[in-house]
């Protein structure tokens, strides 16, 4: 996948067009692009959720979209070649390492997913899942496709557990026949642990590899912590030696837009003996919290 570092990032201002106006136009933005490769996209979230399921419009302020895992590297090329920069990376961009975000001169935002968080199967055996019961809408006489609507409140579930959002009312609405739908669906993308974790039942997965991950997205808790949960939450061996090899890296991402470009090396070297000093102090603050409850 894409993991290339960002340069000098982009300012985050854009020009003053009215936020729905240009979130719909940058949506359509994409999805011409994606068209001219043949790439498919799954559009989510904000201005797009079916409004049966958010009654009052919540456009949100980027375009999120779920693309095909196994055409992301095409679509990144030619994202860049239309005037879209890297903004984070896969692998800097979240604990779920699941969305790489761009940023525009003119169309802002672009978060662009190769799972979404929570759903436990592999990327491309769920992008496939959605990709079947897609459902299809006009978007500034673009043609889009989106999850289906069970999909779409599933997402907006797993979005609020990741987000330590609150129970989206269409949930609590459901009827018999919604939960059962429901349900299958969860089981279907394997995503009972996160479901769990919005909906206070996470100790019944406690066994499952991801549980302390939720438990520290939901909880809070120091970013040791947050690092072995991201270690022991992998689905191979080989994965879970990827992470712990990338555990004392510097955030690149974020120091180059904190510092307001390109660091330099000797500022990446400054930042890592940093990294350790603080991942020292919040271990020792662990051990002595747990002695204290002894």
């Amino acid at each position: 996948m894409i993991d290339s570092a960002p340069g000098a990032p982009a300012a985050r201002s854009v020009p003053a067009v009215p936020g729905r106006a240009r979130l719909a136009l940058a949506r359509a933005a994409v999805q011409v692009i994606a068209d001219g490769l043949g790439t498919r996209l799954l559009h989510i979230k904000g201005d797009v959720v079916d409004p049966a399921l958010q009654p009052a419009a919540r456009p949100g302020s980027d375009v999120d979209v779920i693309a095909d895992p196994s055409a992301i590297p095409a679509l990144h090329r030619d994202l860049l070649a239309h005037g879209w920069s890297v903004y984070s990376t896969f692998r800097f961009g979240s604990s779920f390492e699941h969305a790489q975000t761009y940023t525009h001169p003119v169309w802002g935002h672009l978060d662009l997913h190769r799972r979404f968080p929570g759903i436990g199967l592999p990327d491309q055996v769920a992008f496939e899942h959605l990709w079947r019961d897609r459902a299809r809408r006009d978007v500034c006489g673009v043609e889009i496709r989106t999850p289906s609507i069970d999909a779409q409140l599933l997402i907006l579930v797993l979005n609020a557990a990741r987000n330590r959002g609150t129970i989206p009312e269409a949930w609590t609405a459901l009827d018999d026949g919604g939960q059962e739908r429901m349900r299958r669906l969860i089981s279907q993308l394997r995503a009972e642990v996160a479901v769990a974790a919005l909906t206070g039942d996470l100790e019944r997965y406690r066994r499952y590899r991801e549980h302390l991950l939720w438990k520290i997205t939901v909880n809070g808790g120091p970013r040791i912590v947050e690092w072995w949960a991201r270690i022991v939450a992998q689905p191979t061996l080989r994965g879970s030696l990827r992470v712990a090899a990338q555990a004392p890296l510097v955030n690149t991402d974020r120091l180059t837009r904190r510092l307001g470009r390109v660091p330099r090396g000797k500022e990446v070297l400054g930042e890592f003996f940093m990294r350790a000093v603080r991942g020292l102090r919040e271990g020792a603050a662990l051990v002595a919290r747990k002695a204290g409850r002894r």
